[in-house]
């Protein structure tokens, strides 16, 4: 099977066991699936392993919410990303199949795993940096409404997580992206204060 075919697959299963929402939703998925594409060129990853842990890596956030227990979404995902994987004919080798479950556990910013291959690195940063920026700024305001949460808790997420997520970069040309959209986030934070 070739790759394209691999990724079709993987794209069709994402879209059905993904959130209906721009939050964590399938637009997450394929925004952070870009961008790992765009630094895994420039690092020389293994691709393949990047854009299948990219895609699959919170298929586990639905069933987080409807049977919440001392699992992170990513620990789910990664077990469903296995199963899905296990269950296919996609011919990829061991080595491949641990490095994306390796890569999908260590993206979560909350699990504070550490990510140990250059693909599992890329994941993190290309997650953290769609939570900073223009986008960025529009998922912590979704978020908070979604969760009923006013300007306070707006205030709160970005103190207690957002605005802490340039820190938490593994790699250079993640956090040369970060610089720039760091600047809105935290003008925005800094202007709220003022006007609130």
């Amino acid at each position: 099977m070739s790759d394209d075919n691999i990724i079709s697959l993987i794209k069709e299963f994402v879209i059905k066991n993904s959130e209906k929402d721009d939050i964590h939703g399938f637009q997450h998925l394929n925004r952070v699936y870009n961008t790992c594409i765009e630094i895994g060129e420039n690092l020389n990853a293994n691709l393949l392993v990047l854009k299948i842990a990219a895609l699959l890596h919170d298929i586990g956030r639905i069933k987080e919410k409807e049977n919440p227990t001392n699992k992170n979404h990513a620990e789910i995902s990664a077990e469903m990303a296995l199963e899905f994987l296990k269950s296919n004919n996609f011919n990829l080798i061991q080595a491949d199949v641990d490095n994306i479950i390796h890569t999908i556990k260590t993206h979560s910013f909350s699990l504070k795993l550490k990510p140990e291959t250059l693909e599992a690195k890329i994941l993190s940063d290309a997650d953290k940096l769609d939570a900073i920026g223009a986008i960025g700024l529009y998922r912590t305001i979704g978020f908070t409404i979604k969760n009923n949460g006013g300007v306070k808790q707006v205030i709160q997420h970005l103190e207690n997580k957002i605005m802490k997520l340039k820190d938490l970069l593994y790699l250079d040309l993640s956090i040369k992206i970060a610089k720039q959209k760091q600047k809105l986030i935290s003008n925005f934070y800094h202007m709220l204060l003022k006007e609130i």
